[in-house]
């Protein structure tokens, strides 16, 4: 599930860079195979996202992650919503980070065909709302086996 699901409702969101975080999470499984982010921080003027890898992504990666999701946010995409029920969730979606007290109901947030998850921050209609996705630092802890990319949108 998206990092930012259950503290969506104690601050007002920027949703171009929420939007984003999304993309990336696409990214960065599809590239390398890793997770959706462990830990976010989502801000309006700079976010930072960590992953869980076995090893550090170079400049070149940075590159290419960057490359990749300004790709998909040229495509204009739509950006939509579902609810759907826990049950027809399951096996979708993981339900591990669920709160206890969730409602019976789920909200599934799309990125086009790119991507889907569970969320309830806010987000663009279209991506084309977004602009220009540009990483700005990164950095890996071995010991914990993360990697941390800082970005920004222009």
């Amino acid at each position: 599930m998206d990092n930012n699901v259950f503290n969506a409702h104690n601050k007002e969101e920027f949703p171009p860079m929420h939007t984003t975080e999304h993309i990336v999470n696409r990214t960065m499984i599809n590239l390398y195979g890793c997770g959706r982010a462990v830990e976010a921080h989502i801000e309006r003027k700079k976010s930072k996202l960590d992953y869980e890898i076995d090893h550090a992504l170079t400049d070149d990666d940075a590159r290419r992650i960057e490359n990749a999701v300004n790709e998909v946010i040229k495509q204009n995409l739509d950006v939509t919503t579902e609810i759907i029920t826990q049950a027809e969730a399951a096996g979708r979606f993981d339900l591990n980070r669920l709160p206890d007290d969730a409602s019976e109901t789920v909200r599934i947030v799309k990125v086009g065909n790119f991507d889907e998850c569970l969320c309830i921050g806010q987000h663009v209609k279209n991506t084309s709302e977004i602009g220009l996705f540009q990483i700005i630092s990164h950095s890996y802890d071995a010991e914990r086996h993360r990697w941390r990319m800082r970005f920004k949108l222009a």
